[in-house]
């Protein structure tokens, strides 16, 4: 068993580990091409539960029929719930939706960039609010899902049970000062 300061040094190593590998081995995905936060985070729900290769056609369908936030904001539910059908879950369009709403009466129209504020919106949780504000702001915010927890677990041979808030806080702080370089990175 490892120390807690040996696990630690493990996830400080990790970004030079895995950066190489997903700056060679990474798939071109139109969403890693922006740092649009709008684009970004329609990407972010899209992907939740759903296989990457199912998203990329309704990402470019969806921009092309609401191409900013006031459209999704001002979208008719038929014509959101067309435009999602197929992805699931569409307690997750429907979030998008009001999310818009709130950003356009409470933000102007532009997608906020405190982490506080992004977090605060209708359907978007700790692993969302991290993605866009480490995306697209540069912000030191760590994106840590269920996959990131086992990778890490793996490597570190940290099994902590991955389900518990105390580890998801813990290796969200070890990879939180290496989130903005490896978000300029990744793009």
């Amino acid at each position: 068993m490892h120390t807690q300061k040996e696990i630690q040094n493990q996830y400080t190593a990790l970004p030079a580990l895995l950066l190489p590998w997903y700056r060679e081995s990474a798939r071109d995905l139109p969403w890693r091409h922006t740092k649009e936060p709008y684009h970004v985070w329609v990407s972010e729900i899209m992907l939740q539960q759903t296989r990457v290769e199912a998203v990329r056609g309704y990402y470019d369908r969806f921009l092309t029929a609401l191409p900013d936030i006031q459209s999704l904001a001002e979208a008719d539910e038929e014509q959101l719930l067309k435009l999602w059908e197929g992805l699931g879950y569409y307690s997750r369009v429907r979030n998008l939706q009001k999310a818009a709403k709130t950003v356009m009466e409470q933000h102007s129209g532009v997608f906020p960039t405190a982490y506080a504020d992004v977090r605060a919106l209708a359907g978007i949780g700790d692993y969302t609010a991290g993605a866009i504000c480490s995306i697209c702001y540069g912000q030191p915010r760590a994106a840590v899902d269920g996959n990131v927890l086992r990778i890490a677990a793996r490597i570190t041979e940290d099994f902590s049970p991955i389900d518990l808030a105390d580890t998801k806080k813990r290796v969200a702080l070890a990879f939180a000062p290496h989130a903005v370089r490896n978000a300029a990175n990744a793009l």
